[in-house]
C-alpha cells in the first residue's frame, strides 16, 4: 500500500451519502410515525431538523408551531418531555424496518470507498441513527461492496452533530490527527458543521441527499432547468454551511480529496476558509 501524506482518513454520513438516495427512510418514519399519532406531517417538514440524532429530531418537530398546535389540540395540551417519548419511542422500531427497506447504496459508493482504500486512507462514518437501526443496514451495505473501519451512532458520545465529539471519536479509533487530515462526508447542514467544528474539511453532498430531496428516479426524469436550479440550491445551503466543497455524490469524492490534498500541499488548512458554524 503506497505511504499517504495529506489526507488520511474519510468521515462518511449515512442515509444520503452512502445509503438512500435523497435520505427517506428517515423522513418516511417519521411521517408514519406522527400519523399514528393523529398528526400529519410532510416529507419537506419532516427533513427541517434532518442530521441530528433522532429524539433530537423528533423534539425539533414537536417544538414547530404548526405540529405543537396541532399536538395541543388532538392531546390536550402541549408536547413535553413525556411526548417527546412516546413518538420516539414508535419510532425507532418503525424507523429499522424502513431503513432496511432503503439500504440501497448511492450509485458508486462502492467504487468510491475501494478507491480510497488504495490509497491508504481509512473509512469512518457518523450518523444520527441508532446501533439498532444501523445493524438493519450495515448488512445490505457490506453486501454492496461498502464497508466502514468505524462506526459511530447517536447516543455514543454526550453530544451529537453538529458537535465534534462522534467524528473525534472516529479519529481515535482510526488514530488519525491532526484534524486536517480528515474529511466529513455529509448531506446535512449540521452534518457539514460537525466537520467544520472538529477541524477537518468538510464536503456537501448535493445531488443524493437531503437538501435536493428526490429519488433517482425523479432526479434521472427532471427537466434539465429544474434539476440545475436544485442543483444550485443544494449547493448554495451547504457552502452557507460550512462545507470546504460540494459535490453531486460520493461518486465524485476520490477527485475531491486529491484536490485537498493539493490545498494541503500548499499550506491551506480547513481553519483558513470561512468561520465555524453552529
Amino acid at each position: 500500500m503506497a505511504a499517504h501524506h495529506g489526507i488520511e482518513a474519510v468521515i462518511f454520513d449515512w442515509a444520503g451519502t452512502l445509503v438512500d438516495f435523497g435520505s427517506f427512510a428517515p423522513m418516511a418514519a417519521f411521517v408514519e410515525t406522527f400519523a399514528g399519532f393523529g398528526i400529519a406531517i410532510g416529507i419537506d417538514e419532516a427533513r427541517r431538523p434532518t442530521g441530528l440524532a433522532k429524539r433530537p429530531h423528533v423534539a425539533a418537530l414537536l417544538k414547530q408551531p404548526r405540529i405543537a398546535a396541532a399536538w395541543s389540540d388532538i392531546h390536550g395540551g402541549p408536547p413535553d418531555d413525556g411526548a417527546i417519548d412516546r413518538v420516539y419511542g414508535v419510532f425507532v422500531p418503525r424507523t429499522v424496518a424502513v431503513a432496511a427497506r432503503h439500504a440501497d447504496v448511492i450509485p458508486g459508493a462502492a467504487a468510491c470507498v475501494a478507491a480510497l482504500r488504495r490509497r491508504g486512507l481509512r473509512i469512518g462514518s457518523t450518523t444520527g441513527y441508532t446501533r439498532e437501526i444501523m445493524e438493519a443496514i450495515m448488512p445490505a451495505a457490506r453486501a454492496q461492496g461498502v464497508e466502514v473501519d468505524c462506526l459511530v451512532c447517536a447516543g455514543e458520545t454526550p453530544s451529537g452533530r453538529p458537535g465534534p465529539l462522534m467524528l473525534w471519536r472516529n479519529m481515535i479509533a482510526l488514530d488519525v490527527w491532526p484534524a486536517w487530515k480528515a474529511v466529513k462526508v455529509d448531506d446535512t447542514i449540521v452534518g457539514v458543521a460537525e466537520g467544520r467544528n472538529a477541524g477537518a474539511w468538510s464536503i456537501g453532498v448535493a445531488v443524493s441527499g437531503n437538501v435536493f430531496g428526490c429519488t433517482r428516479e425523479e432526479t434521472a426524469a427532471m427537466p434539465p432547468g429544474e434539476f440545475t436550479a436544485r442543483r444550485d440550491r443544494a449547493r448554495r445551503v451547504l457552502l452557507e454551511a460550512g462545507a470546504h466543497e460540494v459535490i453531486d455524490s460520493v461518486a465524485d469524492l476520490p477527485d475531491a480529496v486529491a484536490r485537498l490534498d493539493a490545498r494541503l500541499a500548499a499550506g491551506e488548512r480547513p481553519e483558513d476558509v470561512g468561520r465555524v458554524f453552529s
